[in-house]
């Protein structure tokens, strides 16, 4: 782990306690979940949910997560097998990769990539191969030459995350078809990072690498309830994949942390079986204000790129005379009172990111409104 030091969400949320800053950084809700998922766990906790769980998670959460796969994308699971119970997503895909991948292996991902893939990774004692997602029409996408260029004779797996945070983009199918093509070529396994499956905008689709020919039996998929149901804190995921990639991943996980916190489980089992509604209207409610908070950053003389998906909007800071994402971002309390994210930290290639900054708009709309306001003086400066 040499070289990797504090998360830069980590120094950007201490940054925001320091200085009194409006935190537009880390992907967290300023608002609570379903107040019936909420007294769920708060009844869990009072009726005796409180000693270990089974490791692979409780039976009602995985068959509710069976049902949310076979339901909503015609995925059938076997909940006993097939549907395992995790610390969140970061240690869904964290015991996926130590399981998957070994010493020496290579594992391609797309950048900008969520910081931990990078250290897990290098955990694994693996080598991470990225392509570059750059600007075209308005989205980021990639190149299907330079991800079958990035494949070599130790690529044992490819790490996929649509919705895709940073970058905001919900891969197409014509996208998802190159990534399997490759991975049917090359007999690649595929971990998919799905957490924001259900917070896509303007029509969007979100469709999951496993419901493509061939791909079910060779795609390791995880998600959470985290993002979904606005209760980041939880930190409860799953992993859903045929059966022998689940008990690899078990033997890796119940060595990290053994078994996930029973009331949260259980409250995530009824939000997936009962709140569902809720989070349709939490989509309608994030689509406006990313429209606010874009708005205000075009306003502010950004160039904002409309993301198909997630939390973020990633912003362009050049037309503001600026260039060094990281320096700017460092300097933006002092100047305008608001934490960002430097887009460059989650590349190889940092200077294909380094005039990005990353906005989060999971916030109230008066926040919006207030770190616009004050952006717009940092752009009045420029």
């Amino acid at each position: 782990m040499q070289g990797f030091g504090e998360t830069i969400f980590a120094e950007m949320s201490a940054l925001a306690v320091r200085t009194g800053s409006i935190n537009l950084g880390q992907g967290f809700p300023d608002e609570d979940g379903p107040r019936a998922v909420l007294d769920t766990a708060v009844e869990a906790i009072r009726t005796g949910a409180n000693q270990y769980p089974p490791g692979p998670g409780l039976p009602e959460l995985r068959e509710a997560v069976a049902a949310q796969r076979l339901g909503r994308y015609g995925l059938s699971y076997d909940p006993a097998a097939e549907v395992f119970v995790t610390v969140g997503a970061t240690e869904g895909i964290a015991a996926s990769v130590l399981a998957l991948a070994g010493p020496g292996d290579e594992v391609i991902v797309f950048e900008p990539y969520y910081d931990s893939y990078a250290a897990v990774i290098a955990l694994a004692g693996a080598v991470r191969r990225p392509v570059t997602l750059r600007p075209a029409g308005g989205r980021f996408t990639f190149d299907p030459e330079e991800l079958r260029a990035a494949v070599g004779p130790r690529t044992r797996a490819v790490l996929v995350n649509s919705p895709h945070n940073p970058a905001g983009t919900v891969f197409t199918r014509d996208e998802l078809e190159a990534i399997a093509g490759v991975c049917r070529e090359h007999d690649l396994v595929a971990i998919t990072d799905e957490v924001y499956e259900y917070l896509t905008f303007d029509g969007t689709e979100h469709i999951p690498l496993a419901t493509l020919d061939g791909m079910r039996d060779r795609t390791v998929s995880v998600s959470s309830a985290g993002k979904s149901f606005s209760v980041t804190g939880w930190k409860t995921g799953w992993v859903t994949a045929p059966a022998p990639h689940i008990r690899a991943v078990q033997t890796v996980k119940q060595f990290l942390t053994y078994a996930v916190n029973a009331p949260y489980q259980r409250a995530a089992a009824y939000a997936l079986a009962n709140e569902l509604a809720w989070v349709e209207e939490l989509r309608t409610s994030l689509q406006a204000k990313r429209d606010r908070l874009i708005t205000g950053l075009e306003a502010a003389g950004f160039t904002a790129y409309r993301p198909q998906g997630t939390y973020f909007v990633q912003a362009d800071i050049r037309p503001l005379g600026f260039t060094d994402g990281i320096e700017l971002t460092r300097a933006l309390p002092e100047k305008a009172g608001v934490v960002a994210i430097p887009t460059q930290v989650f590349y190889d290639h940092a200077e294909a990111g380094a005039h990005f900054v990353r906005f989060a708009f999971c916030k109230k709309d008066e926040v919006i409104d207030e770190a616009v306001e004050r952006l717009a003086r940092l752009g009045a400066r420029a």
